[in-house]
C-alpha cells in the first residue's frame, strides 16, 4: 500500500520564513526610526516642547487613509519659537538633506499633505500658544492659536454672544488646517469661505522666521499662506472675524427628482436678497427608505403624502437650508421661510423642518458622528449615518 506523499515540513519551512521576514521588516522600520542620521542633530535642538521618536505610527496616517508615510519624529510644541526651530533647522541643513517637515493638526487631509517621510510632523494640537483672546468691541474679533479647535473657538465665543461668520460642516478640525484649505460650507454664498474672514495671521516661513502679515502688512505672504496647503507656510495663529451669533435654526431639507429644478432653485436661493444664511446641495442615491429614517431628526409638513413617497433606489438631490434668528423673531422668520419656500420646485411632500440650538446645529456632524460609535454605523435613532455624510 502506497501513501500520499507528506507536504507539513514544507509548508512549516515556508510558515517560518514568513514570520522571519515580517520580524525582520518590524526591525528594519524601528531601526531606521531609531538610527536615522536626523535624529542626533533632533536631540540637540533646544526647545521648550519635546520630540516623540517612538510613538509616530498615528502620524503616518489620516483622513483619507490611502498614504502611509512614517516619520522619524513627531515634534510636541509648546511655543511658536520650537516650530520656528525645528523649520529654520531643516531649511540650515540644505538641500541635500531628506528632512521635511510637515504640520498636523487633527488630520483630516486626505492626500498624505500632513506626512513627511522620514521627516518630522509638528503636532499642531499641542500649540495652545496664545490662549483663545475675544476683544469685544464695534468690530469684534478673535485672536487663538493655528492648533486651535473650531468647535472651541464657537464654544468661548457664545459666551461673549458672538460667533465667527464662516464654517465647515465639521468644527473639530484646527484653525491652520482650514484655512490652509480654504474652510467651505453652507454660508460661503454670503460671507466667503472661512479664509475670507481672516484679519491677520502670525506665519513660520520656510526659513523658520516667524512674520506676522494680513493684508496691510506683508500682503503677499497673507494671500499665499491662505488656501496655500501649507506650502508657503505654517499658521500659529489667526485673527477672525467675528458677528452676533443668533439664538436658534431653523434647519430644512428638500428633496428633488429632477437636477435641472434642483440647480435653478439653488442658483435662485444664493442671489435672493431675502434668503436662508445657509445653503449646500448634495446628490443622494437612496436605498435606506431616506425619509423614514429622517423623521427623527425633522418634521415633515405633510406626514401623509411623505409616508406615501417611494423613493428606494433613485438618484434624488436635497438642498440642505438653514435660517438663522432669535426668539423675538420667531414669526417672522416662518412667515420669511413660508415665501421663500413657496418659490422653489421641490417634491412638496418632501419637506422636513427641524428647529435646534445654533451650536446643535453647526456641531450636527459630530453629534451623529459620537451616537455612531455608540450605537453602530447603520443606524442611529432612526437616522441613517451614509444619508447624513453625503452631506460633507
Amino acid at each position: 500500500m502506497t501513501y500520499p506523499p507528506v507536504y507539513f515540513p514544507k509548508q512549516m519551512n515556508v510558515f517560518i520564513i514568513e514570520c522571519i521576514m515580517v520580524l525582520f521588516m518590524s526591525c528594519v522600520t524601528i531601526r531606521t526610526n531609531l538610527c536615522s542620521p536626523n535624529t542626533p542633530s533632533l536631540k540637540t535642538l533646544p526647545l521648550d516642547g519635546h520630540f516623540n521618536f517612538h510613538e509616530v505610527h498615528h502620524a503616518a496616517r489620516d483622513f483619507g487613509n490611502r498614504y502611509q508615510f512614517l516619520p522619524v519624529a513627531v515634534l510636541h510644541p509648546k511655543t511658536v519659537s520650537d516650530i520656528a526651530t525645528i523649520v529654520r533647522h531643516v531649511w540650515d541643513l540644505g538641500p541635500r538633506s531628506e528632512l521635511t517637515v510637515a504640520a498636523r493638526g487633527h488630520g483630516h487631509s486626505l492626500q498624505g499633505q500632513s506626512q513627511a517621510h522620514q521627516g518630522v510632523v509638528i503636532n499642531m494640537e499641542s500649540l495652545k500658544v496664545p490662549q483663545i483672546q475675544i476683544p469685544t468691541g464695534s468690530s469684534p474679533y478673535v485672536d487663538a492659536s493655528g492648533g486651535e479647535l473650531w468647535i472651541n473657538i464657537l464654544s468661548e465665543s457664545l459666551k461673549y454672544g458672538l460667533a465667527p461668520k464662516s464654517w465647515t460642516d465639521y468644527l473639530h478640525l484646527t484653525i491652520g488646517g482650514t484655512l490652509s484649505n480654504a474652510g467651505i460650507s453652507g454660508q460661503a454664498f454670503r460671507h466667503g469661505p472661512q479664509i475670507s474672514n481672516v484679519h491677520q495671521l502670525e506665519v513660520v516661513t520656510g526659513k523658520g522666521e516667524v512674520v506676522n502679515c494680513s493684508e496691510e502688512q506683508n500682503e503677499d505672504l497673507f494671500h499665499s499662506v491662505l488656501g496655500g496647503l501649507g506650502q508657503f507656510g505654517i499658521i500659529t495663529r489667526a485673527r477672525i472675524s467675528l458677528e452676533a451669533a443668533p439664538a436658534r435654526v431653523k434647519w430644512i431639507r428638500v428633496l428633488y427628482s429632477d437636477f435641472t429644478a434642483f440647480t435653478q432653485d439653488q442658483e435662485h436661493l444664493m442671489s435672493a436678497e431675502n434668503t436662508f444664511d445657509y445653503i449646500e446641495g448634495f446628490v443622494i442615491i437612496n436605498r435606506t427608505g431616506l425619509l423614514n429614517n429622517w423623521r427623527s431628526s425633522f418634521n415633515s409638513k405633510d406626514p401623509v403624502q411623505a409616508s406615501q413617497f417611494k423613493s428606494d433606489g433613485k438618484t434624488l438631490f436635497c438642498l440642505e437650508l438653514a435660517k438663522y434668528f432669535n426668539l423675538d423673531k420667531t414669526k417672522i422668520i416662518d412667515e420669511e421661510i413660508e415665501n421663500s419656500l413657496s418659490q422653489l420646485s421641490y417634491i412638496r411632500s418632501t419637506l422636513f423642518v427641524s428647529e435646534v440650538a445654533y451650536i446643535d446645529f453647526l456641531d450636527r456632524k459630530k453629534l451623529l458622528e459620537n451616537l455612531t460609535q455608540q450605537k453602530g454605523p447603520c443606524y442611529v435613532k432612526g437616522t441613517n449615518f451614509k444619508d447624513f455624510i453625503s452631506a460633507s
